[in-house]
């Protein structure tokens, strides 16, 4: 079965629209799991415009001990890298990070920005951190990540998604291609995470990526929430993912 980790930075951005407690990121975190989702997702960006240090370490003490999967994502920063070590999730995806970008817009390509991540990547593996690297769908990529130890890959999927909008045939054309990485991700020994744009629409279609493993979806969910509840909203993931 794929797993769902939900992202709940949209949680925090809204608090921190208006400042103080509310809503809250942990109760969030409780209402997701209580539907059923398997795991959690946080993006502490530099900035902190939404998920903060904090944030991170009030939801890795609610989640020590429980059969729930902690994700962290993040660019290699020092700062992330000393807050991944001391909260020690179950996994770490690292993600590129351009200044002044809204969203996440690639994965990693191998070259200059890449250097010492193989270092990261050891570092984090050695205190029991599973590694997922954020990649687009490409040999290039997949292989590099490969080559420096990662755990897994997360195959960035917003192409796929405008892909998917301007029609079946479209969509179907880069599944395909997705497809055709997940096989070469297995081929390495690579687990295979997705995520970016991913909704119950476009769902229907991704769910059957061979050796898919996790998705993360964040805004898709807190977005639907708004108008069912986060309980339903997370279920309605669930059987999605279910009909795999």
């Amino acid at each position: 079965m794929i797993r769902l980790s939900v992202n709940v930075n949209k949680v925090a951005t809204l608090r921190n629209s208006r400042g103080g407690h509310s809503p809250s990121v942990l109760e969030a975190v409780e209402a997701c799991i209580a539907a059923g989702a398997p795991g959690i997702t946080v993006h502490p960006r530099a900035d902190r415009r939404h998920i903060t240090p904090s944030d991170v370490r009030d939801i890795g003490r609610a989640l020590a001990g429980r059969a729930i999967e902690f994700n962290i994502e993040g660019d290699p920063r020092p700062e992330l890298i000393h807050l991944v070590e001391q909260v020690r999730p179950d996994q770490c995806t690292l993600v590129p990070v351009v200044a002044g970008e809204i969203t996440s817009q690639a994965g990693w390509q191998p070259g200059p920005q890449t250097d010492g991540l193989s270092e990261v990547v050891r570092r984090f593996k050695s205190n029991g951190i599973r590694v997922s690297l954020f990649v687009d769908p490409e040999s290039g990529p997949i292989e590099w990540a490969a080559s420096v130890g990662a755990d897994r890959v997360e195959l960035y999927t917003e192409p796929f998604a405008r892909a998917f909008e301007r029609g079946a045939e479209a969509g179907l054309a880069s599944f395909e291609t997705y497809a055709a990485a997940a096989r070469l991700a297995s081929s390495l020994g690579l687990g295979i995470n997705a995520g970016h744009d991913l909704d119950l629409a476009n769902l229907t279609v991704f769910r059957r990526m061979p050796f898919l493993d996790e998705v993360s979806i964040g805004h898709a969910i807190i977005s639907r929430a708004l108008f069912v509840g986060l309980d339903t909203a997370v279920r309605e993931y669930l059987d999605v993912l279910a009909a795999a």
